[in-house]
């Protein structure tokens, strides 16, 4: 049995982020802007992936959600209640695990961080007691159950912070780099939990570095960098976009060293390419023949040109390194839909 089996999403929508900023006083009195202008919104039984690079304003649009800091400007509503004029109403819908098992008392067990945290909630000890066993067997907790937090691993700590935020039942799920930190084997581990709470029809709003995780488990991504959506879009459009700019070219021999250096310089080089099979992303129309005049010019005799298969990782970096989510630049995003401008 799955704890997560037992709700369905719908496609009302439960989350609606309009516009929200923050910002903070940093040295010598100069203001720092994490958030700005941020805007995007979760229907029932949706999970998107929050990316964006470190420092890009992930972890505090997640803490604005979830009610832990007060947005400068803007608003969250959450299951129709706004979090600042309802908040009690509108945390009944939430629940969060922050980076660093934050949500946990590490001086208590297992057991009595899951009956403390669904006490809260306001479940029966004889809910908790049925909710928690089926849990703490879903998460490999079972052999545990009795040890202090403090003396599991950070992998057990992790897993057991996402079982909390789960058995508060709540409609929508915030994750704050769930697999960070993690080692190989316990990081898959925790990526399967996450696909069985994503098909139970769980709604998820999930901050991660791991593209792994956002191309097996997000329909949808939100990319922020420096405070401001730069993309709001499903996660197969975007790699659709960018396979139709990135080409595999394969050389007869290897690049000479300058030439090897020019080529990055002159091109959108991916970074595991070489100097004689390389991918290259051509942005605008007249760019393929200008690597080819390039080549030519190098002596390079070329083996083979196809187009690459995208990969989500090198999307990401290509969106935050200013490259445009669509190739028509009148299209915007607003609330999760294309419009003309």
């Amino acid at each position: 049995m799955s704890i997560t089996g037992a709700r369905h999403g719908s496609t009302d929508e439960l989350l609606r982020v309009s516009g929200v900023g923050k910002s903070y006083t940093g040295r010598k009195g100069s203001t720092v802007k994490a958030v700005d202008a941020v805007s995007f919104s979760v229907t029932g039984g949706e999970v998107i992936g929050l990316l964006g690079p470190n420092g890009a304003g992930k972890t505090t649009t997640i803490k604005m959600v979830c009610g832990l800091i007060t947005p400068d400007t803007g608003s969250v509503t959450v299951a129709g209640h706004d979090i600042r004029r309802e908040r009690r109403a509108a945390l009944r819908h939430i629940s969060a695990v922050l980076e660093g098992n934050r949500n946990l008392y590490w001086r208590l067990s297992v057991r009595e961080n899951l009956t403390y945290f669904a006490g809260n909630r306001g479940w029966s000890p004889a809910t908790i007691r049925e909710r928690s066993a089926v849990l703490v067997e879903q998460f490999g907790l079972a052999d545990k159950v009795d040890q202090v937090v403090a003396n599991l691993s950070r992998g057990m700590q992790q897993k057991l912070a996402i079982a909390v935020a789960l058995l508060a039942d709540t409609d929508v799920l915030l994750l704050d780099e769930p697999t960070l930190g993690l080692d190989v084997e316990t990081g898959y581990e925790v990526r399967t939990l996450l696909a069985d709470i994503a098909r139970s029809g769980k709604t998820v709003v999930l901050s991660t570095h791991d593209m792994a995780v956002v191309e097996a488990l997000c329909r949808r991504v939100v990319v922020i960098d420096k405070g401001r959506v730069v993309t709001d879009d499903e996660v197969a459009n975007l790699k659709r976009l960018f396979r139709s700019r990135s080409f595999e070219v394969k050389l007869v021999a290897p690049l000479p060293g300058v030439m090897a250096t020019e080529l990055r310089t002159g091109f959108n080089v991916t970074d595991d390419s070489t100097s004689q099979a390389f991918t290259v992303e051509l942005r605008e129309g007249g760019d393929l023949y200008r690597l080819m005049d390039f080549l030519r010019a190098a002596g390079a005799e070329v083996e083979s040109v196809e187009k690459a298969d995208a990969n989500f990782e090198h999307v990401f970096r290509s969106l935050v390194n200013g490259a445009a989510p669509s190739d028509d630049p009148r299209q915007v995003r607003v609330g999760g839909n294309h419009v003309v401008a």
